[in-house]
């Protein structure tokens, strides 16, 4: 199959996810669920060294964009700690797999992020079990469509969304920046959602939003400290949370509204962070990238 660097057709690189069979799931969803497997680049994916020997934690790595950046990053040459949630295990096992058939570590802590003390513990176990504390990709996140807008949304999945998403992105990040030394990068995902929020997703947009806020200001607080912050904003990008966070007449046009007329697979994401994991990006903090098959992020 063409790796990452094959010259292809954007627009049929991936036909459309088989949508129309596919039945709704119970968050957080698994990948065996999924109808039509997103591509994780399992088989595409070909690392050139890039990140040879550095530490990185994964927050949601078990599937869709968290796996493919862990395999990514695995067979760039990093050593992973992975990051999920406990009824996650059976698809982390999997990401565990590929990480460690690229001859790489890989440190599996399940857990809830909404727990400061657990967010600490991942910074710990980085630290303890590879060594230190390179790379952090905070992934994880929580949204749960609502088709009647903020009528719909809870307090409780209010707090879950604000938690989830933002308390443990300050906690890890915060933790983290402690050990990290200079050259050391955080990669946070936002989402188109971010700059083009969808009344059904009015508490998650808001997250997004605020995740490219924090991480413009944390990039300028730390850039002394020689550590980078950035961050990638997905589109429409197929993955188990989907049917597990959509009801079914949303999902079945889930990204045809984007110019390249189709959703995303998690492999399309993982080279952007794997350019601001690296030295590559040496020069580029506060930025936002857009990954949305063209949908503007302004």
């Amino acid at each position: 199959m063409p790796d990452q660097y094959a010259m292809q057709d954007p627009t049929t690189q991936y036909p459309a996810p088989i949508r129309d069979r596919q039945p709704e799931i119970t968050h957080p969803g698994l990948t065996a669920e999924v109808v039509t497997t997103p591509d994780h680049g399992e088989h595409t994916y070909r690392g050139t060294g890039r990140l040879e020997g550095r530490r990185a934690i994964i927050t949601g790595s078990d599937s869709g964009i968290g796996r493919a950046v862990a395999i990514a990053f695995a067979r760039e040459g990093a050593d992973v700690v992975l990051s999920y949630l406990d009824e996650e295990e059976a698809d982390a096992r999997e990401t565990a797999h590929w990480v460690e058939r690229a001859g790489r570590k890989a440190v599996g802590v399940p857990g809830d992020l909404r727990s400061e003390e657990h967010c600490a513990a991942l910074v710990e176990t980085a630290v303890r079990e590879l060594g230190g504390l390179d790379i952090l990709v905070n992934n994880a996140a929580f949204q749960m469509v609502q088709l009647g807008g903020i009528a719909d949304i809870t307090t409780e999945q209010f707090d879950r969304v604000m938690k989830t998403n933002l308390y443990a992105l300050f906690w890890l990040c915060k933790n983290a920046i402690a050990v990290m030394k200079p050259g050391s990068t955080i990669v946070n995902t936002s989402s188109i959602q971010g700059a083009a929020p969808s009344p059904e997703l009015l508490d998650y947009a808001t997250t997004k939003a605020g995740i490219i806020d924090f991480t413009k200001g944390l990039a300028a607080d730390v850039a002394k400290k020689g550590i980078r912050v950035n961050a990638v904003a997905p589109g429409p990008i197929w993955t188990p949370l989907i049917p597990a966070t959509m009801p079914k007449e949303k999902f079945e046009t889930f990204g045809d509204d984007v110019p390249l007329g189709r959703a995303g697979q998690p492999a399309e994401l993982a080279p952007a962070y794997v350019f601001l994991a690296s030295g590559e990006s040496s020069y580029t903090t506060g930025e936002v990238i857009g990954v949305t098959g063209g949908k503007p992020l302004t």
